[in-house]
């Protein structure tokens, strides 16, 4: 996939501009940089992942396409694993990281925290329940609209699709938060 295919896979979730948003397993960057594109400048983002070349590569395509990199932060760290990683979030991405978990429902829970009450999750999958040693856990839309609404999420709705070679296509979805879930967000500081 190119720049424009991220593009386009985020663009029907019609996202305002500005804000605080994190991309939560980050990587190299492909769809941070979609994302930022679609915010605009105002917004101010965080790039979370375990792998600190990764990130270095993300902070230098960041700065050749945007030609700044005040509004990223760069969070070399497991966002599973430290509760008090991040403020309240306008938004939330995971494009391709929740694969990567068996346990996704509590991986969900843990992002629900961060988000303000009309956060977004924005979910970027391969649709498909099958996976391989490179995509241990994938979820298809199907799967994830049973499990976001078990995470504490409206029920999610699907922004776009594009084909994959590798696993037959990604999905891109939307998610708010459901106010009436027991679990609450955190209370901001």
């Amino acid at each position: 996939m190119e720049h424009k295919d991220h593009v386009a896979l985020l663009r029907p979730a019609d996202l305002p501009s500005g804000g605080v948003w994190a991309d939560l397993g980050a990587g190299s960057g492909a769809f941070t940089l979609a994302l930022r594109e679609l915010i605009g400048p105002d917004a101010e983002l965080y790039a979370v992942d375990r792998d600190r070349s990764r990130l270095a590569e993300l902070q230098r395509a960041y700065r050749t396409r945007f030609g700044e990199v005040e509004s990223l932060h760069i969070l070399p760290a497991d966002f599973t694993r430290e509760p008090d990683l991040l403020p309240l979030l306008d938004g939330a991405l995971m494009a391709n990281s929740l694969h990567f978990y068996e346990d996704k429902q509590s991986v969900l829970r843990r992002v629900r925290t961060w988000l303000k009450p009309a956060g977004v999750l924005l979910l970027v999958e391969y649709n498909t329940d099958h996976g391989n040693r490179w995509v241990p856990h994938p979820l298809s839309f199907a799967a994830f609209r049973e499990l976001a609404l078990r995470a504490g999420f409206s029920e999610p709705r699907l922004q776009a699709t594009h084909p994959s070679s590798f696993l037959g296509e990604f999905y891109a979805a939307r998610a708010g938060l459901n106010m009436k879930d027991p679990q609450k967000t955190k209370v901001n500081p």
